[in-house]
């Protein structure tokens, strides 16, 4: 099966890799040629590391890149039976790219959102009518090449055909598909988010600091990695905008602390080039516990 996907960011490109390390051809667009450069550079990096293949045969590994294709041109999406749209989490930018693939793509092609957040049916109205029956979220976890979750969303017009459908593509490409009723931040990021806000809180009233934190989290909840390094890693300002969305769906249960939002505006917001919580050697030290 040939499939399609759209942004080639941290999501994007390792959503494409484990399609390539099944043995499906993969065609990457973004707009942006340095992204696309960066991503493949990046995969490269994770391939040499051997990341993926306690999963899959070395000689799949080795041919996967071969498989993806980047492009700049979202019209190569057009011979695609699968399409996956991992933009950023903006209603604005995800509603673009759905309107341009429902142009380009076949209509028996499968289009597939990788939101973490907004509802699938106010996403699928960015599409045909005739398109939602074959629309669908399907929500992967970073690091993709490693964690196996994939949340599958129905709309309020999507077939349970295609519901099976890709979850027999899912589990073919080793990951472990659930079934999640399509609410705004489905169910792993409420639980989620609800243990980094009160985590938060815990800094802020001065309980403890956010390295103690993580390793209470990590040696006494079992978790391989702390609130505080996880939100270092996926960074500040994507939590505090996911958890802005919830706070507008769900009400005072999902207010952002104010801590969260002070250093996010400060740029202490953690990703590869910024400042965090901890410092970068702790970090870099939960994170590589938890692989």
């Amino acid at each position: 099966m040939k499939v399609g996907v759209v942004g080639a960011g941290l999501m994007g490109a390792e959503i494409a890799l484990v399609f390539a390390l099944a043995g499906h051809d993969v065609v990457l667009q973004d707009r942006s040629e340095e992204a696309l450069i960066s991503a493949i550079d990046r995969l490269r990096s994770i391939l040499d590391k051997g990341v993926s293949r306690q999963l899959y045969a070395s000689e799949t590994a080795r041919d996967a890149l071969a498989r993806i294709r980047p492009t700049p041109t979202i019209a190569a999406m057009a011979d695609c039976a699968l399409v996956t749209e991992a933009v950023f989490e903006s209603l604005e930018a995800k509603s673009a790219v759905l309107t341009a693939l429902d142009g380009h793509c076949q209509p028996a092609c499968i289009l597939a959102s990788n939101t973490s957040t907004l509802p699938i049916s106010t996403l699928a109205s960015f599409v045909t009518p005739e398109r939602r029956a074959r629309f669908l979220g399907t929500h992967y976890f970073s690091p993709v090449s490693r964690m196996a979750l994939v949340e599958v969303i129905p709309g309020f017009a999507t077939d349970a055909a295609t519901i099976e459908q890709v979850t027999a593509v899912l589990r073919d490409i080793g990951k472990q598909p659930v079934a999640i009723k399509d609410v705004a931040g489905f169910a792993v990021n409420r639980m989620l988010h609800a243990l980094l806000i009160e985590a938060v809180k815990l800094v802020e009233e001065g309980v403890a600091t956010p390295a103690d934190l993580d390793i209470a989290c990590r040696l006494g909840l079992g978790h391989p990695i702390g609130p505080f390094a996880m939100m270092d890693i996926v960074t500040s300002d994507l939590c505090l905008q996911v958890q802005e969305i919830l706070h507008d769906a769900y009400g005072e249960r999902f207010r952002p602390p104010a801590l969260l939002k002070q250093r996010v505006a400060a740029g202490l917001g953690g990703g590869k080039a910024r400042p965090g919580w901890i410092n970068g050697k702790a970090a870099r030290s939960a994170r590589d516990e938890s692989r």
